[in-house]
């Protein structure tokens, strides 16, 4: 291939990636994680409970400060990120080898699911630091493996202390930047020790996340602890289930082809066969593998996600790009893509397809459980369905409670965890003009412990709206007897799907609250 088609390739990949991603940003329906990342926008803060502030930031900046609050543009965070993360696996494969490679990351990157859905398409704190974590790694990789310490190599690292901070305002995980870097230099680089850039490149990054670690100060470092507590150890007996659904994820997320054609390059490098410099190799292998096997060792214990380790797949993906541009230069292949990437791509096109005609059309799966309270439960594409159809009945059924029955107009909708709460925020009481409560422990209620106090909180004798879902019913009687004086059923919401119901919304009346919920 020459350069002039690859930069032609290149643009055109860009181009239909930005397109396929906008038009998934527009059609499919916020899910649970993505609503929640809504409100950190809407009540902004320097950290959370959570996570760290960037996606809360990154909303308010990609839909000026919410003038534009539908889900394509709170999405455009992920949609313009994940495009150029396209770009610049293509810029590090260039600067790694050839522009082959780059051409061959550029497709690999783009065929795997967390890379093109989870953090490019989908509003995440991913999206944030899917961008972080590669300009790092480039200013990691110009900065760290050539033999001179000149000025611009020390002017990379300056820059890599910044963009790494900026990765850690995205995620925590970002911290196995620095870990692969320092451990990269301890081994193989120690001059840079004595380097004042090196402390100074490092100083910067804690400044940026200063915010966070001022804000866990100011509240008992809640959110060191409580994403501590997730990844704790030796807390239980090794549970092989968690660890096998956390490989079994990362081998999907990553796109079962990538993982395979990561694997046979590994392979080749275990067999000591040079398809790229030591020094590049190295690096990119201590700023991957640790962040994977470290999660795989938690899942042995305690259940993981397995998009946690996503980041840790963009080194992998390089070295993968570099093993495929050796086999075509052996074998003389005429094909301008490899077989094995062609059928990477055609993988996730075929995912692409099935997963909107699930959520949109019910394509593969429908629950037809006889039970109405368990409808829909076995179906997750559910997730990503059925909210906006909510939001419109629930006003339709607003508007006749209040002419038949005596509800007071401005009632709050009530919840007992997160999600449903950033659910309910969104698509019925933010279009309804009220707002939602939650009440439960921290560990269940998340940011609404906060969000409860400035929306006003409980008062003795308020009444307000529950609203529990087939899919995952909670019983409002063994949720709030305990704080309202009567619950009372209202009615049953159908959401449909096609000419099928697919899941069912109680809608229960809580009457005259007895007890503040202790929050």
């Amino acid at each position: 291939m020459s350069n002039r088609y690859i930069k032609k390739a290149i643009l055109v990949l860009i181009v239909i990636s930005l397109v396929v991603r906008a038009f998934i940003a527009g059609m499919i329906e916020l899910g649970n994680d993505e609503v929640y990342y809504w409100i950190y926008a809407v009540y902004p803060d320097w950290s959370h409970f959570d996570h760290p502030p960037m996606v809360g930031w990154m909303i308010q900046l990609f839909t000026l400060n919410l003038l534009f609050d539908q889900a394509f543009f709170l999405r455009l965070t992920s949609i313009i990120f994940g495009t150029l993360g396209t770009w610049l696996v293509y810029i590090i494969g260039t600067r790694l080898k050839n522009k082959r490679t780059g051409f061959y990351a550029a497709l690999i990157y783009t065929a795997s699911i967390y890379c093109f859905i989870i953090s490019g398409t989908f509003i995440l704190p991913d999206a944030s630091q899917l961008l972080f974590w590669l300009l790092s790694l480039y200013l990691l990789i110009d900065g760290l493996t050539t033999v001179e310490i000149t000025e611009k190599q020390r002017r990379n690292i300056l820059f890599a202390g910044c963009t790494i901070g900026l990765a850690l305002l995205s995620k925590y995980t970002s911290a196995f930047l620095w870990a692969g870097a320092l451990g990269y230099i301890i081994l193989y680089k120690r001059q840079w020790l004595r380097e004042k850039t090196l402390y100074f490149s490092l100083f910067l990054s804690l400044i940026i996340f200063l915010p966070v670690i001022f804000w866990n100060i100011n509240h008992e470092f809640i959110s060191f602890a409580y994403q501590g507590e997730r990844v704790k150890l030796f807390q239980s007996v090794i549970n092989l289930d968690y660890f096998g659904t956390e490989l079994l994820g990362q081998v999907f997320y990553n796109n079962p082809v990538n993982f395979i054609i990561i694997i046979f390059a590994l392979a080749a490098v275990v067999r000591k066969r040079q398809f790229i410099s030591k020094p590049n190799l190295r690096l990119l292998l201590l700023l991957s593998l640790p962040l994977i096997f470290v999660f795989l060792v938690f899942s042995l214990f305690r259940q993981t996600l397995p998009h946690w380790t996503g980041p840790g797949y963009f080194g992998l993906i390089l070295i993968a790009a570099a093993y495929m541009d050796e086999l075509s230069e052996i074998k003389g292949s005429k094909s301008k893509i490899p077989f094995a990437i062609q059928i990477s791509l055609c993988f996730l096109l075929i995912i692409l397809i099935l997963g909107i005609g699930q959520i949109r059309q019910g394509w593969i799966y429908h629950d037809r459980s006889t039970d109405p309270k368990q409808l829909g439960k076995n179906d997750i594409s559910l997730d990503l369905y059925g909210w906006k159809q909510l939001g419109r009945k629930f006003i339709e059924f607003k508007e006749e409670s209040l002419m038949n029955r005596s509800i007071p107009p401005d009632l709050p909708i009530v919840s007992y965890r997160w999600f449903p709460a950033a659910n309910l925020d969104y698509y019925v009481a933010r279009p309804t003009g009220t707002y939602v409560l939650a009440i439960g422990n921290l560990e269940k209620i998340h940011k609404y412990a906060w969000i409860n106090k400035k929306r006003g909180g409980f008062r003795i004798g308020m009444d307000a709206f529950y609203i529990a879902f087939s899919r995952d019913y909670k019983d409002p009687y063994e949720l709030f007897s305990s704080y309202f004086k009567s619950i009372e059923p209202l009615d049953t919401i159908h959401i449909t799907r096609g000419d099928e119901i697919v899941m069912n919304a109680f809608v229960y009346y809580l009457k005259d609250l007895q007890v503040i919920p202790n929050q």
